[in-house]
């Protein structure tokens, strides 16, 4: 799911004003043994951050439909999780540095929902859009000092971009095939009479006639 999720941030962030630009897209921590080996115009998202979003969790079943909207399976509803990426641009100056983050910020803002015909894969086959956020206020434990000191680099102008994508639950559960008749009711002997010959099934229809057709003779 992770790397699906990475597969569409890709063409997010280098579209737009970007498109055919040839700046890379990478998704490398941005240390400083990478940023020195760097020989061209770069835009690093790396992904400090995964935790689940509870908020988000449900119980029960989730039914799977066939193309006749038949339920076949059942599974768990997914469950849900925050990928914070660091989003960052990496040029010989500064001025260009900030004109490329002002291009990624123009291709994010207003991509506040991805829908699933943009997502591939299982996450596309989910059927859900998924919420994207970008430089809005930080709610994971880390700040960015900590990441960047963990990183071994300077403090850089940067963009906290966060996806909630769902994960697939696993395992599936096979449905038992649709309803197609009504209930059928099978009468014997009782009472210490004679079983009948043979038991009848008698539909609710029939049921409901013959109690009419007591009380009308009573």
């Amino acid at each position: 799911m992770i790397h699906e999720v990475d597969e569409v941030l890709k063409d997010l962030l280098g579209g737009g004003a970007l498109t055919g630009s040839g700046i890379d897209v990478s998704f490398e921590a941005p240390t400083r043994d990478w940023s020195a080996r760097r020989n061209a115009p770069v835009v690093n998202a790396y992904l400090y951050d995964i935790r689940e979003d509870i908020a988000r969790r449900q119980r029960g079943q989730v039914p799977v439909r066939d193309e006749r909207d038949v339920v076949v399976k059942r599974r768990q509803p997914p469950r849900w999780f925050r990928l914070s990426y660091l989003v960052t641009a990496w040029t010989k100056t500064p001025q260009d540095e900030h004109r490329l983050l002002s291009a990624v910020l123009a291709n994010l803002i207003p991509r506040e929902l991805l829908t699933a015909d943009e997502l591939p894969g299982s996450l596309g086959a989910l059927g859900l859009a998924i919420p994207v956020s970008v430089a809005g206020v930080q709610t994971e434990s880390r700040s960015l000092a900590e990441i960047w000191s963990a990183l071994g680099g300077e403090l850089k102008p940067s963009l906290d971009l966060v996806v909630t994508a769902p994960f697939p639950a696993y395992p599936e559960y096979d449905a038992g095939p649709p309803v197609t008749e009504g209930a059928a009711v099978r009468v014997g002997g009782i009472d210490g009479d004679p079983p009948q010959s043979g038991e009848r099934a008698h539909r609710p229809h029939q049921v409901a006639a013959a109690r009419s057709a007591r009380k009308a003779r009573q």
